[in-house]
């Protein structure tokens, strides 16, 4: 039996470089699908929500996804928000020119802007985005990597950022396990999926991770299926 006390440092197969674009392809497909049937893209609409809220009736809000691959969780939103009385501005970067080209076949009528590059080495400046968010990217990243991502999120939003990520935790580590060896037809999935558990962070963990941020006013929530929603506000 696997023992997740500690986080795994096994990198997944999906962050190597020499993975041919199509496997790539099938495993955005299939996690759109895991994200769909087990809640990934409510927990990301629910963030989205707290933000809208806040903003309801009075002005146009922006959301930036930062390793937004095929674009499915800006479509989500896109389809949640467009009949909303606020005017959506939606931004979507990623660092593989291959995810963007795919998002763009994917949804050729979103109205997003993209941009093909590390989230590192933008600078919004006076045209930062109302909210930064991500989902299922953290726990692809150290901790010591995720404490200047956090940082940078901080400095480069109005309004705030959330996080949508990973619980570790045995029984959610078994049971996508299994469900994807009995369904999935990607390599990537089967591998990856299981890992991404065993490389996910307890609450206590990004708690430890805020602090060396230094930032404060975050709150972390858990969701089903075992996942935190993570939600930072500049006061």
């Amino acid at each position: 039996m696997v023992k997740l006390s500690t986080r795994s440092n096994q990198k997944e197969i999906l962050d190597r470089d020499d993975i041919p674009f199509e496997d790539i392809r099938q495993n955005m497909r299939e996690l759109n699908t895991i994200n769909s049937l087990l809640g990934g893209h409510r927990i990301t609409l629910t963030g989205i929500r707290i933000f809208v809220n806040e903003h309801a009736g009075t002005s146009p809000i922006s959301f930036c996804e930062i390793g937004c691959g095929g674009g499915d969780n800006l479509n989500a939103i896109y389809k949640h928000c467009r009949h909303s009385k606020n005017a959506l501005s939606l931004t979507g970067i990623d660092i593989k020119k291959e995810c963007i080209d795919f998002a763009q076949q994917q949804y050729p009528a979103m109205p997003v802007d993209w941009l093909i590059n590390d989230y590192r080495l933008i600078d919004f400046k006076e045209n930062k985005p109302g909210v930064i968010f991500s989902s299922l990217f953290c726990h692809h990243f150290t901790e010591e990597q995720l404490v200047a991502q956090l940082q940078w999120m901080k400095a480069n939003c109005r309004s705030g950022f959330f996080i949508n990520d990973l619980h570790r935790n045995v029984f959610a580590y078994y049971s996508i396990k299994w469900l994807t060896k009995l369904f999935s037809r990607s390599y990537l999935v089967k591998n990856d999926a299981p890992l991404s558990v065993a490389r996910g962070f307890t609450k206590s963990e990004w708690k430890n991770i805020f602090t060396k941020a230094g930032i404060s006013n975050y709150k972390i929530r858990w969701k089903w299926a075992f996942r935190h929603l993570i939600i930072f506000k500049h006061a």
